[in-house]
């Protein structure tokens, strides 16, 4: 998987700290304690301790080590936390864009000496209780990373890891498969035309439909233009097929080398054993060598210099006539400096965040441009890092403007700084981010810095059709060089491919943990209902480190129908526009120097118990400190009593961000959009859940934001607060480090606030059912759902032309609800498929990036993601439910499809998040051990029968949807809705 470095650490940190925090206050803090009894110079298991040092603040102890013989660093983070983490990085440094370290990322992946089989990565997906598992390429480095909660199914994962990455087979078929190769369109065809395949191939030429991700790719290349950085370490499209097999392996053996590599472990698991596993099965076996890969400096420039590039227009823009992108970006010091980055971050903070900061005031408020560029603000991601400010949405006209105003706002702030209140603010922010489980500035932006790039990018009508002719130029010089033989050997190493791809794996040679090794109950999570004010409230008792977590669910049952659309709008400008006494701008800083954050957000809850049931809502969610609770409420209250709708100025910069950020979104999660498309027509739930989230809301925002004169949107907004800010409709949960008494006395002192808006209101639709909130308490507080009894599913296609060169395909069956007995077998079979049918056809015979299938909300759903076939992909849907209906799995199959199952069920829930499964979907942990207990019951019988009874049968009624480029033979089809 190739990825911006931000994001996988952001992943790494929410891996590693918002995981099962409960443990470090319910035991002895023995992990942190044995870790200090480490001395500096104490030798083990042929490592040497640098360094040992207390961090009290996150509640564990680090350990610094080397080993000896290769001088291999490692760092141990000792924590009383159950869900344990490994990784192994390598500084990976490739001088071209053929997407060397990505290939290799994947093709080591696909078996060992000690593990040979094909693809063992995927398999123990299967044969694993992990919680997370997955590989990174960064621009510089290659990481491994998996965590997992059982100490047997540690070292498990670790020999297969350390044997991937020291001793991998790197197969040329493994290279054909995930890199690329030349093959007849149909493999079993030689006289149908020759094309480029490869899963690294499509899922780059995906990454780079995305225009954000182009333009970050671009600005870091041009940045730094004189070692590896100025190189697309992914991969370029059509550089990767200039990649050999010969490279690959020769790149394996510089830089897949003890020396090279940088080992992380985390949790309550003692330090030794893990030592001791890394030296016998891997570092052993190596000598120390010098992997000369090192990235230099960059030599500084003696002048600015600007670019420009182009990219594909997007049809789904705010305004198509304002698609340019322009940003300046500032090459700044070295990264190991660690004080002079966190003051760069915090400054860059200041000068960017919220609608405070000078930037937001100088660039986002004019409304130059739809939002800040996709790079934007402090990069320590790079050896040395990088100032990024720009703009994206921006008229032609407006691109010197904006830079203009980028060098004067940077002036301004050199000479007058930042007011203390902002800086306080921050401060307190960085708390928070500490609590939650989860150099002169001035001086390196002033003019004086010579090193500094403007980039633009603007939207080119043809550029799809010059990549494509690209790609086709470039096809064409590989095949003119070709011999009779030369496509005599493809034709036959294709048939090859396609025979070891379907060839059943023995596996036998892989660890695995058994089903007796799960356990077999869950632990009860303690909830309080009760009221105040007459409101129903869960209390929940979690040791969140001082922080409280506040929630609210607020039913949408009076709200007219004509309404709906605009409730996601609603949600996310209704924090951000002013309040009571406060403009926009203090709003923003209470909400900095008081809570964690206040965010609104839509909800549809599908019922557990009955599939036409479904409750619709908004969810209010915000964190404080325990000395801020009544600064929180009265946020909170002037929100409720009296929001501000009338700045037109300030919704429009709303609405442009929240346009511009669903249209950039698509690129990325176009298989979210294309599920949720085909449950549409489904369940009752299903068509709420496209106008609130799916590809009509994206262009609902562009139409909103084309909008001359927003009158309209500013007269609706209030009719919303009305229906959806009625205590009369709503329920609470307070996750507490205590039952705070207090906690509870401010809520009713909110709920008195906020009485005003407290009305009966009759319901829109008349079938509303009421539930008890703890079905076990059939007196207690209710909920409302609505009900339609009489639903009728109804078949739908639809295909929505995309500019991208790859696909998003999905296919939905309506099935059954959570607490159904077939809904367990249900999933023990999408997990099933996936690994043992899906996987096979979608990614490793079709090529595209990832495909499977999942269950929720009473739908079954196949997907495939960055996927280059469409009716292919729907031919694999259909022929896994034919491979299910024919019992051809084994025990063994079901087994392996449990545990995976059951490493989600068993993921770990961050304080936070304890009981909200019952607070929201009315799911109580007795409910969870029941289907917990039908997990493990699910035989090859059950599996059969369902596959037949609600997939086979489901086809009649399914949903598809597919997002990507024009597609002649859906063209042609009248069965087909085109977008």
């Amino acid at each position: 998987m190739f990825r911006q470095t931000k994001s996988v650490f952001q992943k790494l940190r929410y891996l590693s700290f918002n995981g099962q925090q409960h443990t470090w206050r319910l035991k002895s803090t023995s992990a942190r304690e044995r870790a200090l009894q480490y001395q500096p110079g104490q030798k083990i298991h042929g490592f040497t301790v640098k360094e040992v040092v207390a961090v009290p603040d996150l509640f564990l102890t680090a350990v610094k080590l080397t080993h000896d013989k290769t001088g291999a660093q490692y760092l141990h983070a000792a924590r009383d936390d159950s869900n344990n983490l490994f990784s192994v990085q390598f500084r990976t440094t490739p001088m071209d864009s053929t997407g060397v370290p990505h290939i290799l990322e994947h093709t080591v992946l696909c078996g060992s000496e000690k593990y040979p089989c094909r693809d063992p990565f995927f398999k123990m997906l299967n044969r694993s209780l992990s919680t997370f598992m997955n590989a990174f390429t960064a621009s510089d480095y290659t990481m491994y990373p998996f965590s997992t909660q059982n100490g047997k199914d540690f070292k498990n994962l670790l020999s297969v890891y350390l044997d991937a990455v020291f001793f991998p087979c790197l197969r040329e078929q493994d290279f054909w498969q995930e890199g690329w190769r030349l093959e007849n369109e149909d493999p079993t065809d030689n006289n149908s035309p020759l094309m480029f395949k490869g899963v690294v191939f499509n899922e780059m030429k995906g990454a780079f439909s995305d225009n954000e991700r182009l333009y970050a790719q671009h600005l870091q290349n041009k940045l730094y233009p004189d070692h590896t950085y100025s190189v697309v370490s992914g991969g370029e499209p059509l550089a990767i097929p200039d990649l050999t097999w010969e490279q690959l392996k020769q790149f394996h053996a510089t830089h897949y080398h003890p020396s090279n590599a940088r080992f992380f472990t985390y949790g309550d698991l003692p330090l030794e054993p893990h030592l001791k596993q890394i030296q016998e099965e891997a570092l052993s076996k190596f000598a120390c060598i010098d992997p000369k890969t090192e990235v230099p400096s960059q030599p500084r420039w003696t002048s600015p210099k600007e670019d420009h590039v182009t990219c594909s227009p997007d049809p789904l823009a705010p305004d198509p006539n304002k698609q340019n992108t322009v940003c300046v970006s500032y090459l700044l010091g070295d990264i190991t400096d660690a004080f002079e980055g966190l003051t760069l971050s915090l400054l860059s903070s200041l000068m960017i965040s919220g609608p405070n900061s000078p930037f937001y005031k100088s660039l986002i408020e004019p409304k130059l441009g739809t939002d800040f560029s996709s790079v934007v603000g402090y990069d320590g991601s790079t050896k040395e890092a990088s100032f990024s400010i720009g703009l994206q949405g921006v008229d032609e006209e407006d691109i010197e403007r904006v830079k203009q105003i980028i060098s004067q706002t940077i002036d301004k702030i050199i000479e007058n700084g930042f007011e203390e209140r902002r800086i306080e603010a921050l401060i307190h922010k960085l708390e928070i981010q500490i609590k939650h489980q989860t150099t002169n500035f001035g001086l390196s932006l002033a003019s004086e810095n010579t090193h500094r790039l403007t980039l633009s990018m603007s939207p080119e009508e043809s550029y799809l059709e010059k990549q494509a002719k690209a790609e086709e130029e470039k096809l064409q010089k590989k095949i003119e060089v070709l011999s009779d033989s030369d496509r005599k050997q493809i034709y036959e190493k294709g048939l090859e491919l396609l025979a070891a791809q379907s060839r059943t794996q023995d596996v036998s040679c892989l660890p695995a943990l058994k089903v007796s090794d799960i356990e077999p109950t869950i632990p009860i999570t303690p909830v309080q209902i009760s009221t105040a004010g007459g409101v129903p409230v869960q209390y929940c008792e979690q040791p969140t480190n001082g922080l409280v977590y506040f929630r609210a669910l607020c039913n949408l049952n009076t709200l007219p129908e004509d309404l709906k659309v605009f409730v996601p709008l609603f949600c996310s400008v209704i924090t951000k526009m002013g309040c009571g006494a406060l403009d926009y701008r203090q709003q923003a800083q209470q909400m900095e120097l008081r809570t964690g954050g206040m965010s609104v957000s839509t909800q549809v809850i599908t019922d557990c118990n009955e599939l036409d049931t479904y409750e619709q809502g908004i969810l209010l969610s915000s964190s404080c400190l325990e000395r801020n609770l009544p600064h929180m409420f009265q946020l909170w209250s002037d929100i409720f009593n009296s929001p501000h709708f009338d700045d037109e100025e300030r919704l429009r910069v709303l609405v442009m961000q929240s346009a511009q950020e669903l249209a950039n979104s698509i690129a990325y999660s176009g298989h979210l959009y294309a599920m949720t498309r085909a449950g549409r027509h489904l369940t009752p739930a299903g068509d709420l859940q496209e106008t609130f989230g799916g590809m009509e809301q994206v262009t609902f925002m562009k139409r909103t934001a084309a909008m001359a004169d927003l009158s309209q949107i500013i007269r609706t907004l209030p009719r919303l607060k009305i229906h959806l800010f009625n205590p009369n409709n709503m329920r609470w949960v307070h996750n507490t480090p205590a039952i705070l008494s207090d906690a509870a006395a401010h809520l009713e002192g909110f709920i008195k606030d906020v009485a005003k808006n407290r009305k009966e209101r009759k319901p829109v639709r008349p079938n509303i059912i009421e539930k008890p909130i703890n079905p076990l308490d059939d007196n207690g507080p209710r909920r409302k759902l609505i009900s339609e009894p009489t639903f009728h599913p109804c078949p739908m296609k639809t295909f929505f032309q995309m500019p991208f060169p790859v696909n998003f395909v999905s296919e939905s069956i309506r099935a059954v609800p959570f607490s159904h007995k077939d809904y367990a077998s249900l999933c023990i079979l999408a997990r099933m498929m996936t690994a043992k049918f899906l996987h096979g056809e979608i990614r490793e015979k079709g090529g595209a990036y990832g495909g499977g299938a999942k269950i929720g909300g009473g739908l079954f759903t196949f997907y495939s993601y960055r996927d280059p076939n469409t009716v292919q992909t729907l031919s694999a849907f259909g022929n896994g439910i034919e491979w299910a209906k024919s019992g051809k799995f084994t025990q063994q199959d079901i087994d392996e499809a449990k545990l995976s199952v059951f490493s989600a069920v068993d993921s770990p829930v961050a304080p936070a998040d304890k009981g909200m499964g019952q607070f929201l979907s009315g799911v109580t942990d007795e409910m969870k051990q029941s289907h917990r207990q039908r997990l493990f019951a699910v035989d090859h019988k059950n599996l059969v029968d369902v596959a037949e009874r609600y997939l086979s049968a489901g086809q009649k009624t399914c949903g598809v949807a597919i997002l990507g480029p024009e597609n002649d033979v859906i063209k042609k089809d009248p069965s087909w809705i085109i977008k």
